[in-house]
């Protein structure tokens, strides 16, 4: 799904004022239905990581940090079996999973004799039966199934989807009797920052020559982009030369502007690939 500037603004805009629940997805999927759902969800969620990117630093103050913790310990001391930590990362406009992982490291660093380490904290997020406290434990469980966004569940879904897309690229260039070696195949070679896929015998499509494809399960938006523009692809071109980007859940139309320069944004597989023998694959 391309979508214009226009289009995408308009989307983010009904996202400035709404939660980031299942709830509010569906009403932006009755809002805009001419969209996927995969499309809106994307952009959902990248439009509120920005937001929690903006507002992170006033969470994690001294102050901030004491003040949840107290008013978390109040609240399971009234009624334990209620989603205290959920409510209050709602109330607060903070992430549920984010806000967890701020009352479980504060309830280790009082309860603990050493400081918790990431990997500890990480751990205990993705299986929170190892937190030594049954009610934070139902807590912090609670907020990481319905985070939407952030946690260690989302982090599993987001890279299962990445990674069926990959095998879904596979099996297309497999299809058309492209060849091509992986990233894994590249790696073995000494290559450090790789695509997913270089092509053995470049191609064209849309009358651009194309050396490499990158896999992406994600809407494309000039936050991402731009970054990824930065971090990756650039790179790409410069040492492998001109490639396509496949964004699978869409992009804003105007960011497919390098063309000429040597990277292409498609939604989809292209299906009008050219071959040397000047055949359509």
């Amino acid at each position: 799904m391309i979508l214009t500037k226009a289009q995408y603004d308009e989307i983010a805009q009904c996202l400035v004022s709404v939660p980031p629940t299942r709830q509010s997805l569906r009403k932006l999927k009755q809002r805009f239905p001419s969209q996927s759902q995969a499309t809106l969800l994307s952009i959902f969620s990248q439009e509120y990581q920005k937001h929690i990117k903006r507002t992170h630093a006033k969470h994690h103050t001294s102050e901030a940090i004491e003040s949840y913790y107290q008013r978390y310990l109040n609240g399971v001391g009234k009624n334990g079996a209620a989603p205290v930590l959920l409510e209050l990362a709602n109330e607060v406009d903070y992430a549920p999973s984010l806000m967890a992982r701020i009352i479980l490291e504060r309830f280790l660093q009082e309860n603990e004799e050493t400081p918790p380490s990431k990997s500890v904290i990480n751990s205990m997020l993705r299986d929170p039966s190892q937190i030594p406290d049954g009610v934070l434990a139902n807590q912090v469980y609670q907020c990481v199934v319905n985070d939407c966004c952030y946690g260690p569940l989302v982090d599993c879904i987001k890279h299962a989807i990445g990674h069926e897309h990959e095998v879904l690229l596979r099996d297309l260039l497999l299809e058309k009797n492209l060849s091509f070696l992986d990233e894994d195949q590249l790696r073995a070679k000494g290559y450090d920052k790789t695509p997913d896929f270089i092509l053995q015998v470049p191609v064209a499509v849309e009358g651009h020559i194309i050396h490499w494809i990158e896999s992406k399960a994600s809407f494309g938006d000039e936050c991402s982009h731009h970054a990824y523009l930065h971090d990756q692809f650039w790179s790409y071109w410069n040492r492998f030369g001109p490639g396509l980007v496949i964004y699978w859940y869409g992009f804003i139309q105007e960011l497919d502007c390098n063309r000429e320069r040597g990277i292409l944004l498609k939604a989809c597989f292209p299906t009008d690939i050219v071959t040397l023998c000047h055949s359509v694959a």
